[in-house]
């Protein structure tokens, strides 16, 4: 396939770009190189991107239309995958416009150039983060997901519904995947994996929101790579659809910290909080449906994703 990655730079999309690159396809990666966390490990993703036959890196920004049609013109995509935005629950309550301009107006052109650049199958990029406060668990693809506790949430499910226009209007297929708390080597350094480790290595107290009575479905990076790979290829999928990609386990936040101690074959000094606002308690995936229609079945538990996550990170950061 010839392909389209936005946010190649980033966590996920540099992963799903390395798998497909190994697969033999053809990858146009498109990334801002944003300052939203270190711009060094974007570069340090973008370097080993670069080495990979198959691969054009791109600088640009989303919302840049003219530079869109122009790789669609040049490139004639036959799948797009829009991984780029603006992440992070809690940057949103302090920097509210930069998620206006990357997941709203960034999509938008995404969809602008699909509609006119051949109509190639958009996978993209919403998060678990739809489904606020929901009490039901697990959190099904039918819920209702119309009360949004943070605006990064807003913003997710608002792709949604422009992708359900442009699926509606156009005939164009547009496919939404719910990312829930994705974890692994290159991660991010603002998630919890990344910044509980670095704080453990250095002897600084972790801070645990609402006092620890926090769960989470931990879905380690390969798995929601094979489910986006799952979205790119699955036949008989409708013009619209959106799918969980979760582990299908709700963890304990506790337990995690626990495993990530022995990983690292330290212990942590907890700092119990209270919860912060636009967080939720309970994050948990019914993946049935990306089971049946994309084949996903992840396959990487806690256990086995968290070492693997800390040897990279000690390698990484050159730690003994």
């Amino acid at each position: 396939m010839n392909v389209l990655v936005t946010g190649t730079a980033g966590f996920i999309g540099f992963h799903l770009a390395t798998r497909l690159l190994a697969e033999g396809h053809r990858v146009t990666g498109l990334d801002n190189f944003n300052d939203y966390y270190a711009v060094t490990l974007k570069e340090d993703r973008h370097r080993q991107l670069n080495g990979c036959p198959g691969y054009r890196g791109v600088r640009g920004d989303l919302c840049d239309l003219e530079l869109l049609h122009r790789l669609f013109r040049e490139e004639r995509f036959e799948v797009v995958v829009n991984l780029a935005a603006q992440a992070g629950v809690r940057y949103s309550l302090e920097h509210p416009f930069a998620y206006l301009k990357a997941n709203l107006e960034g999509h938008l052109s995404v969809l602008e150039a699909c509609r006119h650049g051949g109509k190639p199958r958009l996978v993209y990029a919403s998060s678990s983060s739809v489904y606020g406060g929901n009490t039901k668990l697990p959190f099904a693809e039918t819920d209702p997901v119309d009360h949004p506790v943070s605006l990064y949430a807003a913003t997710k499910k608002s792709d949604e519904l422009m992708s359900h226009a442009y699926s509606h209007l156009y005939g164009m297929q547009t496919i939404g995947l719910r990312f829930f708390t994705v974890y692994g080597p290159w991660g991010r350094p603002d998630m919890a994996m990344w910044s509980f480790t670095e704080r453990i290595l250095q002897g600084q107290p972790i801070p645990v929101f609402n006092h620890g009575d926090m769960r989470r479905d931990f879905t380690y990076v390969d798995d929601i790579v094979s489910g986006i790979i799952g979205a790119m290829t699955a036949p008989g999928l409708a013009s619209y659809e959106i799918f969980n990609l979760g582990n299908n386990q709700s963890e304990k936040l506790l337990d995690m910290i626990a495993v990530l101690e022995a990983a690292l074959g330290r212990s942590a000094k907890l700092e119990l909080l209270p919860m912060q606002p636009g967080d939720v308690p309970v994050t948990y995936a019914d993946i049935e449906k990306a089971r049946t229609k994309l084949g996903f079945a992840p396959a990487t538990p806690m256990a086995a994703g968290i070492p693997r996550f800390v040897s990279w990170y000690k390698q990484y950061h050159g730690v003994v």
